[in-house]
């Protein structure tokens, strides 16, 4: 029972993540298009990166709330708040990043000619 109980587990992070992965793919542009606008639109790029924080806040809330309510506990309540927190944050880092990269830097030369 226990290794059934630990795929379980495995699988909820395996969910929560991909469904955090899932939700900044809708909500943003890449990281690499981040950094190649972020000197022009950084408000406008990194409020969609908190919407996206936000949605995945709710959903592996809904998650997480669902999994200790069923039973489970914290012990498997864990595992999508886990998934969740884990791939919310390196997606953040990710667009930070891209961002403070960016910042400095003309967007291309392409992009300006559209202006």
């Amino acid at each position: 029972m226990a290794d059934y109980l630990g795929a379980q587990d495995a699988i909820a992070f395996g969910i929560a993540s991909d469904l955090t992965y899932t939700v900044f793919g809708a909500t943003n542009s890449s990281p690499q298009t981040t950094e190649l606008f972020a000197s022009d639109r950084s408000p406008t790029l990194m409020k969609y990166v908190k919407l996206g924080v936000l949605q995945t806040a709710v959903l592996i809330g809904v998650m997480t709330l669902r999994a200790y309510s069923g039973g489970g506990g914290w012990k498997r309540a864990f595992w999508p708040a886990a998934g969740g927190v884990v791939t919310g944050a390196m997606m953040y880092a990710m667009y930070a990043h891209a961002l403070q990269a960016g910042q400095d830097k003309a967007p291309p030369a392409a992009a300006a000619g559209r202006r």
